[in-house]
């Protein structure tokens, strides 16, 4: 099983500001798209098939996003997503976009989850072997903290990119 899955997308002219700029609200359109799409890849099933198995599903309970470089329109991007951390009810998602070649890091997203019955209406836990599989799937990050992700990142990026 993957620990990061990647795809690439075209940034699209409409989904820009009147600058050229990717609007704040698509960074998170394209993110959670790609995440969805790299879920499935990673799990062998989409959300609908894992509620209608199980009545329960993951339910975002905080995000925190970074915009560290613009992205232009026309511009291709890669996408990757993977799990960082994982309890019996929790999950933590990184979701990076990068420029195609992955030298340039555009936003850091991060999500957290819980798992969520449907019926109930309460978060529970994860079956033990959904948490074996999330587990194994778990791709380490040096920096813990989100502002320390971030500023790192934004360090990288200084070393490729000069003003």
């Amino acid at each position: 099983m993957s620990r990061e899955i990647s795809s690439l997308t075209k940034v699209r002219f409409w989904h820009c500001d009147p600058l050229g700029h990717l609007n704040n609200v698509r960074y998170l359109e394209y993110m959670l798209n790609a995440r969805e799409d790299h879920f499935e890849q990673a799990y062998g099933f989409t959300y609908e098939e894992h509620i209608g198995d199980t009545g329960c599903t993951w339910v975002t309970v905080k995000s925190q996003i970074a915009y560290l470089r613009e992205v232009r329109s026309n511009e291709m991007v890669a996408i990757t997503s993977k799990t960082i951390s994982t309890d019996e009810r929790t999950s933590t998602v990184e979701i990076l976009m990068t420029s195609a070649d992955g030298s340039v890091t555009h936003c850091l997203l991060w999500i957290t989850t819980i798992y969520f019955n449907l019926q109930t209406r309460k978060a529970v836990e994860m079956p033990e072997s959904l948490l074996q599989t999330v587990r194994e799937t778990i791709a380490q990050v040096e920096q813990t903290d989100f502002d320390e992700r971030a500023k790192y990142l934004r360090h990288q990026n200084k070393k490729r990119i000069p003003k």
